[in-house]
């Protein structure tokens, strides 16, 4: 299996189990207050989940990955944010709330509660709040060895 598949796989895998898991579990949304985390821009909050390495075995399919890192960003309604570069490849999901989504590739999405989707590094990301309270945009990281 080529190293593009093996990446797909993963994305794929990895999506499927948080949007499964999220049905499964609808209190996997956490409500945060307005203070909590990071700011990152006004309205815009990060929240660190968790963190660990990437497993690494004799037929691991993530060798290019060291590490995992899982962050929720919150956005307050009506609230866009511009990114201009991914800093790694990632698996998003929506996780509470309505955003719309704009990779300036020319075909804008929108999200909404257990949706995913992927990231690539280096690839922009306009993020927009279209909801009427909180969105909360789960990202899973990973970041390269």
């Amino acid at each position: 299996m080529s190293e593009i598949d093996r990446r797909s796989a993963l994305m794929l895998g990895v999506a499927t189990m948080g949007t499964a898991l999220a049905a499964a579990n609808p209190s996997v949304a956490q409500p945060y207050g307005r203070d909590e985390g990071k700011e990152l821009a006004p309205g815009v909050r990060l929240v660190e989940v968790s963190e660990r390495e990437a497993m690494h075995g004799r037929d691991s399919v993530l060798p290019a990955y060291k590490r995992i890192k899982v962050v929720d960003i919150v956005f307050q309604p009506k609230i866009t944010h511009k990114d201009d570069a991914m800093r790694n490849d990632m698996v998003c999901q929506c996780i509470d709330g309505e955003m719309r989504l704009d990779h300036r590739d020319g075909h804008p999405f929108t999200v909404r509660k257990n949706d995913v989707w992927t990231c690539v590094k280096g690839e922009p990301e306009d993020t927009e709040n279209i909801g009427s309270g909180a969105a909360i945009m789960r990202v899973i990281n990973l970041i390269p060895a």
